[in-house]
């Protein structure tokens, strides 16, 4: 799932989570697994607005989902717009009923907001969350994402977070019928219900 990879959410200090975003897309779509993007909107009278005086990501063009996410977002299995932090919406919950997930690995922006707080309420669904360390990022600046990680880390599990070069590695594993897939993130990602095909080795469809 892409949290919130949006035109208002990248900044001097979330950009250099872009290319990590787009790679981890690429290379998850390559294999056939199914991508969900959220999109956040603050819609007028919000939380957001009232309280802590936020009026960003109001308009279509903030709110737009980067130009190079745009090809995989018109073939995404869903995409979830959200007026909260969360993106486990209604619609995001009878997405993962109907599709039988029972993991989501998340990667976006913020990292210390929606990012975070889908992981938690992902968690709190019984789901398992995975949170791709180095393909999100907070538009406040790196300390926030720290602060996010050692947060996730304590109430999620240290296991939970990975890089996009493990997330790949566990794919690649999971997609080689020579080797058999072990260990939570292989097992997940190897599910009928997680996954639409790994009929090839995602070392050669990477190239």
């Amino acid at each position: 799932m892409v949290v919130d990879v949006q035109r208002g959410f990248v900044n001097r200090h979330s950009m250099h989570a872009v290319p990590a975003v787009v790679r981890l897309v690429e290379g998850w779509t390559a294999v056939g697994m199914p991508v969900v993007f959220s999109r956040f909107q603050n819609v007028p009278g919000s939380p957001y607005e009232r309280i802590s005086d936020w009026t960003h990501l109001r308009t279509s063009e903030e709110q737009a989902l980067i130009d190079e996410l745009e090809p995989y977002a018109r073939y995404a299995t869903g995409i979830i717009d959200k007026s909260v932090s969360s993106a486990l919406t209604a619609d995001l919950q009878r997405l993962v009923a109907e599709r039988g997930w029972t993991d989501l690995v998340l990667c976006g922006i913020d990292t210390d907001s929606c990012v975070y707080d889908t992981a938690v309420a992902v968690y709190h669904r019984g789901l398992r969350p995975w949170i791709v360390t180095d393909a999100c990022a907070s538009t406040g600046g790196a300390e926030f994402h720290e602060a996010a990680l050692l947060l996730a880390r304590r109430n999620i599990g240290t296991s939970q977070l990975l890089t996009v070069d493990e997330v790949f590695d566990h794919l690649a594993a999971g997609a080689n019928s020579d080797r058999r897939a072990t260990g939570a993130f292989r097992e997940a990602v190897s599910q009928p219900g997680n996954r639409e095909t790994l009929d090839r080795d995602f070392g050669d469809t990477a190239g």
